[in-house]
């Protein structure tokens, strides 16, 4: 196990720990932080998007109407 899977186990394990509503209040926290809530909506988005078929970079740029 690398040195980052080891500190996000730990993170995960003291997380799941927590009661509901201090899990809530973490969460609410991190949503909070413009830093972290962008970090975790990329996550989001990356993941739900996992299993599409990938797509060449100017035919996405096309469709989403940006010239390069």
């Amino acid at each position: 196990m690398s040195a980052i899977e080891a500190t996000a186990e730990v993170f995960f394990t003291a997380f799941k720990s927590l009661k509901p509503r201090q899990r809530e209040a973490v969460l609410e926290r991190m949503l909070a932080d413009e830093d972290i809530s962008a970090d975790i909506a990329d996550t989001l988005t990356l993941e739900s998007r996992r299993n599409q078929p990938r797509q060449p970079f100017r035919q996405v740029m096309k469709e989403l109407g940006i010239k390069a």
